[in-house]
């Protein structure tokens, strides 16, 4: 892997950088305050370029890559972890997917209008009873001649009120011998006839993203909105989220920078026995943890990136980067409260914000837990 990032990359990450510090840093407060999902910013990332790294040039992307995005997100998840999920989910999630198992009228048909920001993509598999056993869902769908009838309920979407096209999973086959062989995936256009967006959650944070319920009732598809083949549905969704959870790593990364960024700014400005709280060793110690635990978390987000741009396996690499950088960004974000003392607790400062975004990491696009069964299993296939 070369660690120099070329001039390319570079201009990719100081783009992101500039985006973040100048249009979404002054809006992040006030988003999670409001519960409020800023669309200039998610057009404004799409006017440069950030909507779709992923999809290639011919269908309005930049096809930059995994290494490119992943760098995008760090910087805008350093100033806003709302934005970073809602462009994670978006790129790898959503674009990726029609990239990947489109056909070439998916593709003309959607791509454009993603990759351009003016469509946000939303993701959804989870169910009330089927979270990180994904195979378990209970959602369906029935051929009608030329068409797909869905009924039924998703929960847990992220961007689900404000996306315009939905990658969705559904049941098309229970008589199958294992239940994952009978899941169906499909492109599902916001004004599809018997499909509503439900509530949207009320959550500890990433407030300024939606995460919402969607309903199925009789929703008709025509058939040429399939993703990939019928059946199919179990294997996609996998290969997605193995992909994008390299990009809730890279949210985690930037999670973590601001925690240490923000650290670093009030220990230096509060003063306690005659002198700035950085210089006492016990702050010291854990502004030295934080910054190598976020080094190590970059590393690996950059590796498991690499990887996937050239076509390796990186299964296991993608799994153990949100494993450690999500523990990372939960890691930072708590110390960063602690070093801020009773300022920490108050929503006067951004470390009380960080801490309650930095939790979800743990929990979407599979657990900890999760993470930890894909490596093992990797580990115990093909060896160390």
């Amino acid at each position: 892997m070369d660690f120099s990032l070329g001039e390319d990359l570079t201009l990719i990450r100081d783009a992101a950088r500039e985006l973040a510090d100048n249009e979404i840093a002054p809006l992040a407060e006030e988003a999670d305050r409001t519960g409020t999902f800023v669309w200039e910013q998610f057009r404004k990332a799409g006017e440069l370029g950030f909507a779709g790294m992923l999809v290639p040039e011919a269908y309005g992307g930049s096809g930059l890559g995994s290494v490119a995005l992943s760098l995008a997100l760090i910087e805008l998840s350093r100033a806003c972890a709302s934005t970073g999920v809602t462009l994670s989910v978006h790129n790898s999630l959503a674009c990726g997917a029609i990239v990947e198992f489109g056909t070439e009228a998916q593709k003309r048909r959607f791509l454009p209008a993603m990759a351009a920001g003016e469509v946000l993509g939303a993701y959804s598999l989870s169910e009330a009873n089927s979270g990180s056993d994904a195979a378990s869902l209970k959602a369906s769908a029935v051929r009608d001649g030329n068409d797909w009838v869905l009924n039924g309920t998703k929960l847990w979407v992220s961007s689900g009120s404000h996306a315009g096209t939905f990658i969705v999973f559904v049941r098309t086959n229970s008589n199958v011998e294992k239940p994952h062989r009978g899941i169906s995936a499909f492109i599902l256009p916001r004004e599809t006839p018997g499909f509503t967006v439900g509530k949207a959650e009320k959550k500890m944070g990433l407030k300024g993203s939606s995460t919402s319920e969607l309903i199925f009732e009789d929703a008709r598809l025509p058939v040429d909105l399939m993703l990939g083949t019928e059946g199919q549905g179990f294997e996609i969704a996998m290969k997605l989220l193995h992909a994008g959870r390299v990009g809730i790593a890279a949210q985690s990364v930037g999670i973590a920078e601001a925690c240490l960024a923000a650290s670093i700014r009030y220990s230096g400005e509060r003063v306690q026995f005659g002198k700035p709280i950085q210089e006492f060793q016990a702050v010291q110690w854990k502004l030295a943890e934080m910054r190598t635990r976020i080094e190590a978390s970059r590393l690996l987000v950059l590796q498991a990136s690499w990887l996937k741009d050239r076509g390796e396996p990186h299964v296991a690499e993608c799994s153990m980067a949100k494993l450690f950088a999500s523990r990372t960004a939960n890691y930072c974000a708590k110390e960063a409260v602690q070093i801020h003392g009773g300022a920490g607790y108050t929503a006067d400062f951004p470390v009380e914000r960080f801490l309650r975004d930095a939790r979800a990491t743990e929990i979407y696009e599979g657990t900890t837990e999760i993470q930890k069964l894909v490596i093992a299993r990797s580990l115990l296939r093909d060896g160390p």
